[in-house]
């Protein structure tokens, strides 16, 4: 679900993206960052809460990418079917697929304390029933949309897992409800794959919000529930899965981001982000920020296109790929390189290595060919 994020603290950030109200952050936005830290643009962008749809538009480039009016209508349906009297379809998936004995259902609605969505307000309650129920001092079953925060790149992220839900094994387990379908017990492995990151992503917040507590962090599992279809029906069907591998890679990719607003800082002061400027404004705006464009951009990022002819401009390495651009430390352009292989120019020290490598594969590509 949409997760959100205060204004941001630096007057930078707000000044860059101007009038407009700022994005939320969203777990599938924190980790299409992480899946690329080195891109300071986007974590200026994703910080500052700059509309990157919008702005890709605003700069001739429409993002070709997203949910379909009918796949969001579908999730939205589905949500409302599992939610549906109180988690009633949750609750049947706990007592008859994973053997929870539970006697009767406490679910608490954190949407709105008192009538108050304010986000500081509902993460403030989130945390007293959190505590409450691990110290053993409430039974509460299901939390319906609490809100946990996470620091990303120096920013605080307000995260909005669908709920939490408690005595499963005795630990807290983050659950994702999604629309796509489980046949036989199998879903599609690339969509449950991007929604175990996302899962991550609430799982690491909790984490936070017990240490900050001062809660032990091992009543939280390493699993998280997976609501979804099953077969061809909308009956709900739950499944653990295991999210070690997601949240080590996920607290790795964390610490490797930059602070926003030191990377903010570098830009010119007459810098702006704002998509009620002139296209010429903008575009000299986002080329001032170093952007890590690879071919897997395309899949996550609304800015991917405009990237990648940036890339393709100066003929950056990274374009082919980030296994290309690894391999070639030191050299920015792909020009430079048939350069030193043409001996058009000489490396200097910090490009010997790889222009040594390119001569040894260029040798043996001409011995495959027969040419040598």
């Amino acid at each position: 679900m949409p997760s959100q994020q205060s204004e941001p603290p630096d007057d930078r950030l707000a000044r860059l993206r101007g009038p407009r109200p700022p994005q939320p952050y969203t777990a599938r936005k924190i980790t299409a960052l992480t899946a690329n830290p080195a891109c300071a643009r986007r974590a200026v962008l994703d910080a500052a809460g700059v509309d990157k749809a919008l702005l890709a538009q605003q700069v001739g480039y429409e993002p070709r990418f997203g949910q379909s009016p009918f796949a969001l209508a579908r999730e939205q349906a589905f949500h409302s079917l599992v939610k549906w009297g109180g988690y009633a379809e949750l609750i049947r998936l706990l007592r008859e697929q994973l053997t929870v004995p539970v006697a009767e259902a406490h679910v608490t609605d954190l949407n709105e304390v008192a009538g108050n969505t304010a986000l500081h307000v509902r993460e403030r309650e989130t945390r007293r029933l959190i505590a409450h129920v691990a110290s053993g001092q409430d039974v509460r079953l299901i939390l319906d949309r609490p809100v946990l925060t996470l620091e990303v790149a120096g920013q605080t992220a307000y995260l909005e897992p669908d709920a939490l839900t408690h005595r499963i094994d005795g630990k807290f387990h983050v659950v994702l409800i999604r629309s796509f379908a489980a046949i036989d017990g199998q879903a599609n492995p690339t969509a449950v794959a991007e929604a175990a990151k996302q899962a991550a992503v609430y799982v690491l917040a909790l984490r936070r919000a017990f240490e900050t507590a001062g809660l032990p962090t091992e009543q939280i599992s390493h699993k998280f529930l997976l609501v979804c279809p099953k077969d061809f029906s909308n009956r709900p069907y739950g499944r653990l899965i295991d999210l070690r591998q997601e949240l080590d890679a996920l607290q790795f990719q964390l610490t490797r981001l930059r602070r926003a607003e030191d990377l903010a800082a570098r830009l010119p002061e007459t810098a702006t982000l704002d998509t009620t400027r002139s296209t010429d404004e903008l575009s000299s705006s986002i080329e001032a920020l170093d952007a890590s464009y690879t071919p897997s951009c395309l899949s996550f990022c609304e800015m991917a296109r405009y990237c990648r002819d940036e890339a393709d401009g100066c003929a950056s390495p990274a374009r082919l790929g980030s296994g290309i651009r690894n391999n070639l430390p030191g050299i920015d352009s792909t020009r430079t390189a048939l350069d030193y292989l043409d001996g058009v120019s000489a490396p200097g020290q910090a490009e010997a290595e790889a222009a040594d490598l390119l001569r040894a594969a260029a040798r043996l590509r001409r011995l495959r060919r027969g040419a040598a």
